[in-house]
């Protein structure tokens, strides 16, 4: 009885991933496991999908959880179906938003110096390649939440304007943003090197790197619009490093703002992610779209 039952469940499970993938095609154009680089003989990649009516917008999400950065296929994003659903996405592109899910090299092969470099290589690919996408390359932001928060971080604090001198075409290329908002960063990693790392194996790497990876560090007055969202609950990342960011990033004269998600831990109920994708929509419409765009809207 327990087999059919489970085979029952599977052919369900089957069903609604096929009616939510043609759901998702019909309504968005999907561009999978787009090549924007190599490293140890592997393609790194990120998804892109595309709204019906695209307002020049790009969205960056860091697909990053303790540096490890796995692969869902990218029509789930978009499903209708809540068993696929991840609602910050959907609400994304349904506003007219590009989404770009980037992937970087994962733990434990590769520690987190490594995913800052691969990021940092997709925003320039995606900056370069902007005219194909249908997007403004100035008006790119980015999100993420723990480790895709602290790699948004470092986006936004430690961007430069590309190395004019570099054989590469994508070297060349500013990886600079225009927004930034985050989920429970870390944001010192000179705190965090070589620690818990049989948990999180990335955090094994040359403790002489952490102060060039570490957002806090890089902060200065030309870093873009950045909100931070934290749970002051959160055990693993603790609710200082959000408010030690907002504080750097107020003294440098940088446009912050931190919410705070009462009684949440490393991760929100349904209410607040709600809440938290809410002021995430937000705060890409204040800081990314142009005054017409927003006065449309």
């Amino acid at each position: 009885m327990a087999t059919i039952r489970l085979i029952l469940l599977s052919l369900v499970f089957v069903e609604c991933f096929v009616k939510s993938h043609a759901f998702a095609e019909s309504n968005y154009k999907i561009t999978p496991d787009v090549v924007y680089g190599h490293k140890a003989g592997m393609a790194l990649t990120f998804d892109v999908v595309r709204p019906k009516e695209p307002n020049g917008v790009g969205v960056m999400f860091m697909v990053s959880g303790g540096w490890f950065s796995p692969w869902v296929p990218p029509e789930s994003v978009v499903s209708d179906n809540p068993l696929f659903q991840f609602r910050v996405f959907r609400q994304i592109v349904d506003h007219g938003y590009t989404l770009f899910l980037v992937r970087h090299g994962s733990a434990p092969q590769f520690k987190v110096p490594e995913a800052v470099d691969d990021v940092r290589r997709a925003v320039r690919y995606i900056r370069l390649h902007a005219k194909d996408y249908e997007i403004d390359p100035e008006r790119l932001g980015v999100c993420g939440g723990s480790a895709g928060g602290h790699l948004s971080l470092m986006l936004g604090t430690a961007s430069d304007k590309g190395n004019t001198r570099s054989k590469d075409e994508v070297e060349r290329v500013s990886n600079r943003v225009a927004a930034v908002a985050v989920y429970y960063p870390p944001v010192d990693m000179r705190e965090w090197v070589g620690k818990l790392t049989d948990q999180f194996p990335a955090l094994d790497f040359d403790p002489k790197l952490a102060e060039s990876i570490s957002p806090i560090v890089h902060v200065s007055k030309d870093d873009p619009p950045t909100l931070l969202v934290h749970g002051d609950k959160d055990n693993l990342v603790k609710l200082d490093n959000s408010q030690r960011m907002e504080s750097a990033l107020k003294k440098a004269g940088v446009t912050c703002k931190l919410i705070v998600m009462p009684g949440a831990a490393h991760g929100f109920g349904m209410a607040q992610d709600r809440q938290a994708s809410k002021a995430v929509l937000e705060w890409f419409d204040a800081h990314l779209l142009k005054a017409d765009q927003a006065t449309k809207d």
